[in-house]
């Protein structure tokens, strides 16, 4: 895939979660359905937890010679960031502001900016390829999620 129509493919990511979480009460977002897994909203804050660490990473893989880049850990992140307690809407606004800001920023980008690295603490050497198109795939990753959750509430996907 083009560079071009990676970018654009990770500017569509926040419509494919707001249209999987459209139409859904605060109690539905906060049912767990499917015991022992996260709850829609759960997903939604660790989605936008993850989306500003993944800007991080590609702003300094431009700005910076081969920066360090840290890991996080989901589970953590779930146990410790009230995801019960914040707003959906407020979520999605960030998740859609946080890519609409690096969609200005990786279309300036030079094909070679693509072939920079940072060092990831736990996975090595990442170019910004290989970050746009891990952060690119995340929330199409995790709607099949969402998805079932909506089904096992018996609610339209």
């Amino acid at each position: 895939m083009s560079h071009t129509a990676q970018i654009e493919t990770y500017l569509e990511g926040p419509k494919l979660l707001r249209k999987a979480v459209s139409g859904m009460t605060r109690e539905q977002l906060v049912a767990r359905p499917v015991p022992g897994k996260w709850s829609k909203l759960e997903v939604v804050c660790h989605l936008v937890d993850f989306e500003p660490i993944y800007a991080d990473r590609m702003k300094r893989v431009l700005a910076e010679d081969k920066p360090t880049l840290l890991s996080g850990d989901p589970d953590k992140f779930a146990a410790a960031l009230c995801y019960h307690d914040r707003d959906l809407d407020e979520e999605l606004a960030i998740l859609e502001a946080t890519r609409g800001q690096m969609g200005k920023i990786l279309r300036k980008c030079k094909p070679e900016d693509f072939d920079r690295v940072g060092m990831h603490t736990e996975a090595g050497a990442r170019s910004l390829e290989q970050l746009l198109a891990s952060i690119t795939d995340h929330i199409p990753h995790h709607v099949p999620f969402i998805e079932a959750k909506r089904k096992a509430l018996g609610l339209p996907v």
